[in-house]
């Protein structure tokens, strides 16, 4: 890490908020990227017969712990746990449902509400509500990084393209960006999601193809400014090529803007995406989803727990990003 990178980080853990803020979105990611060691309708260990088992890595079939059958074990089944602890013992994870699996064992009808069994109730189909919440937030999470990524290496790349080279290749990006800017991001998504077959790849490719003007403007004007620098000239005087000098003296010197710009860009997809899932242009129909949560919400008014569960979860991952992108913006301010 440069000494400059190390002063902003510095400064960013200044801001006592923001920092904190990081620390707790920090571990919120950590736990969902372990959604299956938390909630899971598999035991994490099973000792049968003096051997070990690892069923949220495996498929064992029944027959492995003396049932009949071939298939895989469903180790919800009563039966199926009884032979089990006839010869060993099982280690279940704190919440004993996995995004897809209904409580057959409800008293209620569906939606139920918060129980010992289903801390956050369950939702239309019996499905527990905390555990579509962290599986949900995995997805979109790692979908907003990967999405923010892309969009910002594609961003920064076109900027700087138009800001060195300026003349004809800025004139024309400008006019292409503010054509493309234009269109209803939103609407263009929904249009070109319903064409195909949903799939989580399809979405990505053109929520990317929307989503990677917003660096654009920024990073062409540091570029503008950067390139009639003396140590670019002397760059030049000295034989350097144009992407050598682009990449490895000008970009350096200006990433710091772009980078403040990510938890804002971060925010924006994950928004998004919840968008999209709650009108049914998201992600398949069998995934977790905060969106698809929020939809049931609206579908089941006599549910509050269903709408209270998908708006806080969703407020404290949107509020901790703001508050971090904040604090990372005023770390990178170069007037600090």
């Amino acid at each position: 890490m440069s000494s400059l990178m190390q002063a902003r980080w510095q400064r960013f853990k200044q801001y006592k908020l923001g920092f904190s803020c990081f620390i707790i979105f920090s571990a919120i990611f950590i736990i969902s990227l372990g959604a299956e060691l938390i909630a899971n309708d598999k035991p994490l260990l099973v000792k049968y017969d003096h051997a070990f088992y690892l069923p949220i890595l495996k498929s064992y079939p029944e027959t492995t712990f003396g049932g009949v059958f071939e298939t895989e074990a469903e180790y919800k089944d009563p039966a199926v746990q009884q032979l089990i602890a006839e010869k060993g013992w099982a280690i279940w994870p704190i919440i004993p449902f996995s995004y897809q699996t209904p409580n057959f064992e409800l008293a209620e009808p569906v939606p139920s509400p918060p129980s010992a069994q289903n801390w956050l109730g369950t939702d239309d189909q019996g499905r527990d509500v905390l555990a579509r919440i962290l599986y949900g937030l995995r997805i979109s999470l790692l979908f907003g990084f990967t999405l923010t990524l892309l969009s910002a290496a594609l961003g920064i790349l076109a900027g700087a393209i138009q800001g060195y080279y300026g003349g004809w290749i800025d004139l024309i990006g400008q006019r292409i960006l503010e054509i493309w800017s234009g269109l209803p991001m939103l609407f263009m998504v929904m249009v070109l999601v319903s064409l195909f077959t949903p799939s989580i790849y399809w979405l990505f490719l053109i929520m990317l193809l929307f989503g990677w003007t917003t660096l654009v403007t920024m990073v062409r004007a540091e570029f503008l400014r950067a390139r009639n620098l003396e140590y670019v000239w002397a760059a030049k005087s000295i034989g350097a090529g144009d992407g050598r000098i682009m990449f490895k003296h000008i970009l350096p010197n200006v990433i710091g803007s772009s980078l403040s710009q990510l938890p804002f860009m971060l925010t924006a997809n994950i928004t998004a995406l919840t968008a999209l899932d709650f009108l049914g242009y998201g992600l398949p129909p069998d995934s977790a989803s905060l969106g698809e949560l929020l939809l049931q919400a609206k579908n089941n008014l006599n549910a509050p727990w269903l709408a209270l569960s998908g708006f806080f979860s969703l407020a404290i991952v949107l509020s901790l990003l703001i508050y971090m992108g904040e604090a990372v913006r005023d770390a990178f301010d170069p007037r600090n």
